[in-house]
């Protein structure tokens, strides 16, 4: 009985060919992807920046894909940079006569050029940004040694990327 409920299902899906249970929209004639080190520019950034971005970059899209990883020339290819790693007052309080930041604000962006080498028409170009808020009193060298608060703001951007590159969202 449950094969008979389910088999109305496996019908419907099978019809769109690219669906996955997985949220992504990858034609199957894709098979690799390639993902270059995202170097970066932003002078305020840790110098681990870089190679933890890109390794958890290629970590999020072999999890989340049956894409096979390989060094260049991939069917889904990214490249970019880290162009901005920004730490700024973001809650301006007054206290007495003297405004002070309530909290700080770390904002990253990374620029990617997404190539679909099997339909140019996916191509694009953009800058993806998220941001973290934090106590005024942590300075930007306890934010940085905080492993876990810069990933959970590129994770976000990884997230972005994701979405927009396969999931077409």
């Amino acid at each position: 009985m449950r094969l008979l409920a389910a088999l109305p299902l496996a019908t419907l899906l099978s019809g769109c060919g690219i669906y996955s249970f997985n949220g992504t929209n990858i034609d199957p004639s894709v098979k690799t992807i390639s993902i270059q080190t995202f170097p970066s520019s932003a002078p305020n950034a840790p110098a681990s920046l870089s190679q933890r971005f890109t390794e958890d970059l290629k970590d999020y899209f072999q999890r989340n894909t049956t894409l096979k990883l390989v060094p260049r020339d991939g069917d889904l290819q990214f490249e970019g940079s880290i162009v901005a790693y920004d730490y700024a007052p973001a809650a301006i309080q007054q206290v007495g006569a003297v405004s002070q930041a309530g909290a700080n604000r770390l904002t990253i962006q990374v620029q990617l050029r997404f190539t679909n080498t099997k339909d140019s028409k996916q191509d694009f170009e953009q800058t993806f940004q998220s941001q973290g808020d934090f106590a005024s009193t942590q300075d930007i060298a306890a934010v940085n040694n905080d492993q876990s608060a810069v990933r959970n703001i590129t994770r976000n951007i990884i997230s972005d990327m994701f979405n927009k590159s396969v999931a077409n969202w």
